[in-house]
């Protein structure tokens, strides 16, 4: 398969109809690297927030599983679309999500703001380190994706483009990014399980290697100086050479799929498996457009004051 293929048969495609496909294409076969880095940046820009970071520093679940933590989050999302969103075993996924958010009172906004870092942020790292940036068909794919998992997280106010996406995204961190030693704590943590992937050698360097790619404000929230600027010249230069080798090769074929692996699980795993032991004991609620089960009543959320410190992921 030619490397831009795939590209002109997304082009002649409707985003509104098609975003599931575009999106598994997104995902498996043209970015499925760099969907993961944008991914991973996600989750460091979640931590910039101090609410959010207070309490996973008090549960201090990436200290003790931090790679199950990781894992588990990218394969839910990989669950809700591998059949279809609207299928059977998407709705279970979603099922088990918000059972699993169920336990904590999260304000809406933190829920929004952490939606829309999981659809700018693989966004950004594309187009700025990726072999091409993307679309417009395969833009929109991501916010449509982004759309219809809020909606059966029954989070209120979901924008439905890519540029609500954008503009809650940074509206929110404008107003909410500030330094709290929890962000440091949390993100440290984090930073040390990306050091992990690597061989011995490579652990004490693959933290800076993260810390040079990300901008200021987020920086600045969680606590690290900016790296030295030769740094930063060269790891931005070989991403962007790897692009531009990526650029030369053929595109991956159909029938190889660059599907997740995630090292928590080096034999597979279930949908059980995914989350926290505690939440297979909570009772699952229906979908909002669900029939709930005869006597039992319809999921509800609402909107809760963001005083205490809160969990979004």
């Amino acid at each position: 398969m030619g490397r831009y293929s795939r590209l002109r048969r997304i082009q002649q495609m409707d985003p509104q109809r098609d975003f599931e496909q575009i999106y598994r294409w997104i995902t498996h076969y043209e970015f499925p690297r760099d969907y993961l880095h944008g991914t991973s940046i996600a989750f460091l820009r979640d931590y910039g927030v101090p609410r959010v970071s207070r309490l996973l520093d008090r549960t201090q679940e990436f200290e003790r599983a931090g790679q199950k933590r990781y894992d588990d989050t990218v394969l839910i999302t990989y669950e809700m679309v591998r059949e279809g969103m609207d299928s059977e075993h998407g709705r279970a996924a979603a099922r088990h999500l918000n059972r699993i958010h169920g336990r904590y009172r999260i304000p809406d906004e933190d829920f929004l703001y952490v939606l829309a870092t999981t659809v700018v942020g693989p966004k950004r790292w594309i187009d700025r380190f990726g072999w091409r940036r993307l679309s417009e068909q395969e833009t929109e794919s991501l916010a449509l994706v982004g759309r219809r998992m809020g909606e059966m997280m029954g989070i209120p106010g979901v924008p439905d483009t890519y540029a609500a996406f954008e503009r809650l995204h940074d509206d929110y961190e404008r107003e909410m990014f500030a330094y709290d030693p929890a962000n440091r704590r949390v993100a440290a943590a984090t930073l040390r399980i990306l050091a992990s992937w690597y061989p011995a050698p490579l652990r004490r360097t693959a933290p800076r290697v993260v810390l040079a790619v990300l901008d200021e404000p987020l920086l600045k929230a969680l606590g690290f100086r900016p790296q030295p600027r030769r740094l930063r010249a060269a790891v931005h230069g070989a991403f962007r050479v790897r692009a531009a080798l990526i650029r030369l090769l053929p595109g991956r074929p159909e029938r190889f799929p660059r599907k997740p692996k995630a090292r928590t699980y080096p034999f597979g795993w279930t949908l059980d498996d995914l989350g926290p032991h505690w939440a297979h004991s909570r009772p699952s609620s229906p979908l909002r457009d669900e029939t709930p089960p005869e006597g039992a009543s319809a999921p509800a959320r609402s909107s809760v004051p963001p005083a205490p410190p809160q969990e979004t992921r």
